[in-house]
């Protein structure tokens, strides 16, 4: 899981909800601490088991550039409700949810990391959101489902739950084996990280928080997700930019920069870095991402004055 190194909100930050037309979305707004938003909005989308704050250390100094800048939780993730229904953390339901908060924000820039990374491109190729989009980002994310070593992490994590079967329990047995395996597995694993006190607190509140069908569904999303990279080739009026940590151990820097050829992508390797770029190398992920956006923004310009010559 991806784990903040600090809480505290930087000047500028401050926690919002977003509202739209399928429901209210948990989200930390950024805004430059002086000047004014001249710069396009982004919007960004954590991955499993993570949440806004994943994006914390990055959220001011992206803004600082001139922009605001909208990290959310999505559904049933921390602190935005979920549905009672399963059907509403399938790819299709998950993507109609980015889109509204794209619709509700302005977002011009899209940017998911990880598991967010699969959301966000389900809502580019299933909905109509691509017309507003200006560029998107795949921050340590994949062109399909996990394999390796973080897969059999996963599919061990359904087993400990008790769903590697495809079964589905009652959500509230379901929360307590969340309970237990965090107990159990993952909270002594953080401590044994050295991960500070406050931190680990903070993790337990968020696992415990998540919705526990919405996490079995996404968790099997994440092992059986197609390879979509063709289809998102096809946007090609969107720029994109795949960025990732020099030592990811989720979909190898390799597949990633396969991946970013088959979508004529931008591509960045983070120095430093391992899945988590946002958190792990904060200074250089902001700038490459701004360098990359105000980039965007001045190729969309040009081609407009191009049309209107």
């Amino acid at each position: 899981m991806s784990t903040p190194t600090s809480l505290d909100l930087p000047d500028g930050v401050r926690p919002t909800t977003v509202r739209t037309g399928r429901g209210s979305f948990a989200a930390l707004e950024a805004v430059p601490v002086s000047g004014v938003c001249e710069r396009e909005p982004a919007l960004l989308v954590p991955g499993f088991t993570g949440s806004k704050e994943d994006f914390l250390a990055v959220l001011g100094q992206l803004a600082d550039h001139g922009r605001q800048v909208v990290a959310i939780d999505i559904r049933g993730q921390f602190q935005t409700p979920g549905p009672d229904d399963p059907d509403g953390y399938s790819p299709s339901a998950l993507a109609a949810d980015v889109a509204a908060v794209i619709q509700a924000t302005g977002t011009r820039h899209l940017l998911g990391h990880s598991y967010g990374g699969l959301v966000a491109r389900e809502a580019l190729l299933r909905t109509r959101c691509q017309d507003d989009i200006g560029s998107f980002t795949l921050m340590s994310s994949g062109p399909s489902a996990l394999t390796g070593p973080r897969a059999e992490e996963l599919r061990g994590m359904l087993t400990a739950l008790g769903v590697a079967d495809g079964s589905l329990p009652d959500r509230d047995a379901l929360r307590d084996r969340i309970s237990d395996l965090w107990r159990d597995r993952l909270e002594p694993q953080a401590v044994a990280d050295g991960v500070p006190a406050p931190i680990v607190a903070f993790l337990a509140r968020r696992m415990r928080g998540n919705d526990p069908v919405g996490l079995v569904r996404m968790a099997r999303h994440l092992l059986t997700a197609p390879d979509r990279t063709s289809e998102l080739a096809r946007l090609d009026q969107i720029g994109m930019l795949v960025i990732y940590g020099e030592d990811d151990n989720s979909w190898s820097p390799g597949v990633q920069e396969a991946m970013a050829r088959r979508l004529g992508a931008r591509r960045i390797c983070i120095p430093g870095a391992s899945h988590s770029p946002a958190v792990e190398a904060p200074a250089t992920t902001a700038i490459a991402l701004t360098q990359f956006w105000d980039a965007a923004e001045a190729a969309a310009a040009h081609a407009g004055s191009a049309r209107m010559a």
